[in-house]
């Protein structure tokens, strides 16, 4: 996927267009950890679409729930949904900066 040390660095335009394409990857992962919290919090604690939204946003940017909790598979889900998107922050940030990370340590490791 990334070129080894002992190849060049690559023009700053594939750098560009491979940037955009793992911003591409975050960004698919934020709409289905977003899809994924709303889907959740409409069918465990009927919530309409746009408070689920709201919660579900709230949730992954860690913010907390708007909306309390009222029933124990909401508790639940609302549990491990905050527990997923713990994970899924890490994951966004590193798809955004493995490229740039990446870049930085090949051009002052290469091999000349």
């Amino acid at each position: 996927m990334f070129e080894s040390k002992k190849q060049s660095l690559i023009s700053r335009s594939a750098f560009i267009a491979r940037q955009l394409r793992f911003s591409l990857y975050a960004a698919l992962l934020i709409i289905f950890s977003l899809l994924l919290g709303v889907g959740g919090y409409m069918s465990t604690e009927g919530l309409p679409f746009l408070d689920a939204l709201l919660n579900a946003s709230m949730i992954l940017t860690g913010m907390g729930p708007v909306n309390p909790m009222t029933t124990d598979i909401s508790k639940l889900f609302s549990s491990f949904y905050a527990l997923y998107s713990g994970l899924a922050f890490l994951t966004v940030m590193g798809l955004f900066i493995a490229p740039v990370a990446h870049r930085f340590m090949h051009k002052h490791h290469m091999e000349e």
